[in-house]
């Protein structure tokens, strides 16, 4: 009788493994990610260890816990495209420990939302990454990686729940307005994510991330030259690079017909906003992939210049 009851509880054990695994194909790595959780919780758990060289520190007679904290809460929010070819391959992509790479959110191009890490705890999506002085990206943020190619536009649905999403956590960790950008922000050198096709104009209107004012510029370009020519500003930083602007407009006219003040620094303008301008070249076509999305590359044109002071004040 007891080994009856015992080949019939494997069997219910068993059944339900399958039916559980066929429900849910993740099945598997889930309990992973419970399991490495606990593991966070118990060292949360842990009485403060001594920090490194504690031996040689002047520390106190005993513990004192203080009764004031909370978690950590996020202050950025990261935006990536997958450059994968389906929501499959990305979630496959993000449950394979080898891959070291993860985000908080995946949105399909179905709009279908997979909420794959607590908010609270840390996902490898940043890499080696800056914007304005904080070098741990992904200590500090939230990553969403949307399916799509880099080649494509991005599917109605999906920037719809995009919306969603932003929305809750917008409201939930009240996330500064400026803090909405991409991966190519923040890393510049080496990341184009999300692509020029990005709807950034969209995103800016709903209050998630900045967007210049059209209007302004478009009335500043008709009281001066084409939007295509170029003007050469006062204390440009070249750092041995060509100039990167052109002109013989003088400095008056300059002041009169631009809108933009005789000291303004192009350079200084882009490391205020966050972009890490080590890499001056680099910088300029990251700011044109977010804002212009036409024409990236490392040379400013006047309109250009415009946008990006008018940014320089919203974000100064």
């Amino acid at each position: 009788m007891y080994h009856k009851y015992t080949r019939l509880s494997f069997l219910i054990f068993f059944l339900t493994s399958f039916v559980s695994c066929i429900t849910n194909p993740y099945a598997v790595t889930n309990r992973s990610y419970k399991k490495q959780v606990k593991a966070l919780a118990r060292t949360i758990k842990n009485t403060p260890v001594q920090p490194p060289g504690a031996d040689s520190l002047s520390m106190g007679d005993y513990w004192v816990g203080t009764t004031n904290f909370n978690l950590r809460k996020p202050n950025f929010v990261i935006i990536h495209h997958t450059a994968q070819d389906s929501t499959a391959q990305t979630l496959k992509t993000f449950t394979r420990p080898q891959t070291q790479v993860s985000a908080h959110y995946v949105i399909g191009r179905d709009g279908k939302i997979y909420h794959m890490l607590n908010d609270y705890l840390r996902a490898w999506h940043g890499g080696a990454a800056k914007w304005g002085n904080t070098t741990d990206i992904n200590s500090t943020s939230i990553g969403i990686e949307l399916d799509n190619n880099g080649l494509e536009p991005f599917a109605e649905a999906q920037i719809n729940s995009l919306l969603l999403v932003l929305a809750r956590l917008k409201k939930t960790y009240n996330i500064p307005t400026a803090n909405f950008i991409g991966h190519s922000d923040i890393a510049p050198t080496r990341k184009n994510d999300p692509s020029p096709i990005f709807p950034w104009k969209k995103l800016a209107e709903k209050g998630y991330g900045f967007w210049y004012d059209e209007a302004i510029l478009e009335n500043l370009l008709i009281d001066s030259l084409t939007a295509d020519s170029t003007i050469n500003l006062p204390n440009l930083p070249q750092s041995g690079m060509q100039p990167l602007i052109t002109s013989t407009l003088t400095s008056d006219s300059l002041a009169l017909t631009n809108g933009v003040p005789l000291n303004f620094n192009p350079k200084e303008a882009l490391r205020i906003i966050g972009y890490d301008t080590s890499n001056l070249d680099a910088a300029i076509r990251a700011f044109k992939h977010h804002f212009i999305q036409t024409d990236i590359n490392a040379v400013l044109t006047r309109r250009d210049l415009l946008v990006l002071y008018n940014l320089y004040q919203k974000y100064f």
